[in-house]
């Protein structure tokens, strides 16, 4: 049940192309090839274990990160840190497709601090590449924390909603 098929990066984010990209077939093989490629620059001296991730963005981009430790073993990064920090650091937007693999190539399951930090990016609908094939991410994170969650508590800071977590269906 694993979706391929090819995959055109645009350069524009207009509404039409955004619309457009929204309806392609993902290449998923593509898509693993950015994370492989990506995972060679992992910094993994204490585990040995790199991790590469890749995702398509709804405007066309595809962003990577790769795994970077640190020897005070709880501040290091997951590949999807630095992946959502290059979505961020190029305008932001949603996340369509993702993918994350080790230094074998092989599709992983993210971590479920990354689970929460992709939904966040993502959204519900955010299609997630695990070795047994494609998955939504509610699927992969059925009860997921989000800013309406925060809104529940009396008191606590309520803030807008991110645009990956909108509702899109439709567009």
């Amino acid at each position: 049940m694993i979706e391929k098929s090819w995959w055109t990066c645009a350069t524009t984010t207009s509404l039409f192309v955004q619309k457009e990209i929204k309806m392609q077939i993902i290449d998923w093989d593509n898509l693993k090839a950015v994370a492989c490629e990506v995972m060679e620059h992992a910094y993994m001296p204490y585990s040995g274990y790199p991790v590469g991730a890749a995702a398509i963005v709804d405007d066309g981009r595809i962003v990577s990160g790769c795994n970077v430790e640190n020897a005070a073993t709880g501040v290091g990064l997951c590949a999807e840190c630095g992946m959502v920090s290059e979505l961020i650091k190029g305008g932001g937007g949603r996340l369509l497709a993702f993918v994350a693999v080790n230094g074998n190539r092989e599709v992983i399951v993210p971590c479920g601090r990354c689970r929460q930090l992709l939904f966040e990016h993502g959204g519900k609908t955010l299609k997630v590449m695990m070795p047994v094939g494609v998955m939504t991410m509610d699927q992969v994170l059925p009860f997921g924390f989000g800013p309406a969650d925060l809104s529940e508590v009396e008191g606590a800071v309520s803030v807008e909603t991110p645009y990956a977590l909108q509702d899109h269906e439709g567009e």
